[in-house]
């Protein structure tokens, strides 16, 4: 079950940061042309953004995935 849940929470933040990378990108090439700036995509940058969305995703994920993996199924499930 923990790795279940810390996939999902991984999976979900790498997606949330590519999105944010997308929609970061295309609102840069909309306005620096409209504020007459030179629009320049620092790949390293990039490749940070994503890399912390996941750690966030890594670490936010980690705990409540260890409390899930330790409660016992048949609890679990009563207490829904």
């Amino acid at each position: 079950i923990q790795l279940q849940f810390l996939m999902e929470a991984v999976f979900l933040s790498l997606i949330g940061g590519l999105l944010g990378v997308v929609l970061g990108i295309t609102l840069s090439a909309i306005v620096c042309p409209l504020l007459n700036i030179a629009f320049q995509v620092s790949f390293g940058a990039v490749a940070l953004g994503v890399c912390f969305s996941t750690l966030v995703g890594i670490l936010f994920g980690w705990a409540p995935a260890r409390n899930a993996s330790l409660l016992n199924p048949i609890d679990a499930l009563r207490s829904q």
